[in-house]
């Protein structure tokens, strides 16, 4: 799967020339994070990581991907809609695991009360990897589907057009004209425009819901530009904020500051670190409001690791998308194998295995945002001391990917330049919305290619691992 610039990479002076370039394009096109010694601060800047090249990826596989994706929509929308498939699912975990037992509390609360909001906007990203079997075929595995604060739509936007330079530099530009256009910012904007139009008020605003350290702000600025483009108010508020100054009306209708908010888009909200007791009541009071919330609880329970085991198992498709059978085949030939830790007799059998082969599986806990996943000797000990104790099931297990390494050079502020040997993961953006029971928009919005050195088993771009890269495909 080697993409054809081998021969560049032994020419270590244009090598450095091309990086020099590389680094100034990524700074003009906006390919930016902010510092970690100022992360609130815009005065001061620097390039967002990312690959000098870009990286091989099989075609036959990325047109599989793109092809699933409404599919995977369709999916994601219909779990959302089904109290009964949630709650027997994450039976097991909310007993375990505080932080999805009290998202399940305020769902709960919220469909006993009546849900005053009426339309649904959907923005998740599908991530994979290429899995070399024995005969050296690559197959695509998805790793996880996000459905909150699914990021990096916006400066990969950007990075293509870096990209095309440094090949250009580099006497490719032939290869150069190859690399596909992909904006996802537009098409996410695209989907929040809808949803805005749909809640029926010019005056309303759309509030992105962020972090209070906020190094990622350009990413979101870019999906932010496209909507003032439309002539649609943004405002930006953290959970503090909401419990501050929030407030919903008869109709529950929801206010901050006296501007009625018609779209609620997390980019925040999916670690448990979160959330204090007065973030608690904020995002209850964002699941009230008659706001379209993007995700809603429901959809943010959807995304769950003991979500995404359960439909591994047969017939599981089958009873969430009748009458889909196209749908449900492409789904199901893109599942690595997924593994309960549920007690009772499969999960005493798949711990077991696990710790005896621990080379074999992932343990994934039901986290977002990279980092948390467990490998290798630290999987085996993690499994040892909770294998006959109830807290095992907040965990799953599931099958070790191995893609095919390339070599690659990791353009990093303050780093050395140095060819590292590297793996990738393709996410592909989807964006859809629902009207009462009605699907008014349902589409794959671009597609985000990060890369890392085979030396990190986890962590994306923002946990500082992984690197924006772009698919050239092969």
């Amino acid at each position: 799967m080697a993409a054809p610039w081998q021969d560049v990479l032994r020419d270590a002076a244009a090598v450095r020339e091309a990086a020099a370039v590389a680094v100034d394009a990524a700074l003009l096109a906006g390919v930016l994070m902010r510092t970690g010694e100022q992360p609130n601060a815009s005065d001061v800047v620097n390039y967002a990581p990312f690959t000098l090249l870009p990286s091989a990826v099989p075609r036959a596989l990325f047109e599989q991907a793109y092809a699933v994706q409404q599919d995977f929509n369709l999916l994601v929308d219909a779990i959302s809609q089904n109290k009964e498939f949630l709650e027997q699912t994450l039976a097991s975990t909310i007993k375990v695991d505080d932080f999805t037992a009290r998202l399940f509390r305020i769902y709960m609360q919220v469909l006993e009360e009546g849900l005053a909001q009426t339309v649904f906007l959907g923005i998740n990203r599908s991530d994979y990897m290429f899995d070399c079997g024995l005969d050296g075929a690559a197959a695509l595995r998805q790793i996880e589907i996000n459905t909150i604060a699914a990021s990096f739509g916006g400066l990969t936007s950007r990075t293509a057009d870096v990209h095309k330079l440094v090949l250009k530099v580099l006497g490719k530009s032939e290869e150069a004209s190859h690399l596909l256009p992909n904006n996802p910012a537009k098409g996410l904007a695209l989907g929040i425009a809808k949803a805005w139009e749909l809640y029926g008020s010019q005056r309303a605003v759309v509030m992105f819901l962020v972090e209070n350290i906020q190094r990622n702000i350009f990413d979101q600025r870019c999906v932010e530009i496209e909507l003032w483009n439309r002539n649609i108010r943004v405002i930006r508020k953290r959970f503090r904020d909401v419990f501050e100054q929030g407030s919903l009306d008869g109709c529950r209708r929801l206010y901050m500051d006296g501007q009625e908010v018609a779209v609620v888009y997390y980019r925040e909200g999916y670690v448990p670190q979160t959330y204090d007791q007065q973030n608690w009541e904020a995002r209850l009071l964002l699941e009230r409001s008659r706001a379209v919330k993007c995700p809603d609880i429901a959809t943010q329970l959807a995304g769950t690791k003991k979500v995404q085991q359960e439909l591994s198992r047969p017939g599981t498709l089958e009873k969430l998308l009748p009458g889909h059978p196209q749908a449900i085949a492409r789904i199901r030939a893109t599942f690595a194998g997924l593994y309960s830790l549920d007690e009772g007799e499969e999960g005493d059998r798949m711990a077991a295995t696990a710790i005896a082969d621990p080379d074999r599986f992932v343990l994934k806990p039901q986290r977002e945002g990279g980092g948390n996943n467990l490998y290798g000797e630290e999987l085996r000990q993690v499994l040892e001391k909770i294998k006959d104790s109830p807290e095992r099931t907040s965990y799953i297990l599931m099958d070790k990917i191995k893609p095919q390494p390339a070599l690659n050079y990791l353009l990093r502020a303050h780093s050395p330049l140095q060819v590292s040997e590297c793996i990738s993961e393709l996410g592909i953006f989807g964006v859809y919305v629902r009207q009462g029971r009605e699907l008014v928009l349902n589409q794959a919005a671009g597609h985000l290619l990060r890369t890392k050195a085979i030396e990190h088993a986890d962590g994306g771009v923002a946990a500082g691992v992984a690197v924006l890269d772009t698919p050239y495909l092969v």
